[in-house]
């Protein structure tokens, strides 16, 4: 499995779930998107979502 083919089956979060599994405001994470803090990826709909494994390894303090 390629990089690429991982990225692509990768589970993506919504901004609602980030913030639950941080316990912030839904718009707290699109600011740590807009600071560079979190990587967000925009769907066709212009909709941002989240890697999961990157807001794991947040969470878990990496």
């Amino acid at each position: 499995m390629t990089t690429q083919d991982r990225h692509e089956t990768e589970k993506l979060l919504t901004p609602a779930e980030v913030a639950a599994l941080f316990r912030v405001d839904p718009k707290t994470v699109t600011r740590w998107a807009k600071a560079g803090k979190l990587t967000s990826i925009r769907t066709l709909g212009g909709h941002r979502r989240y890697r999961e494994t990157e807001v794991r390894g947040l969470l878990a303090g990496h």
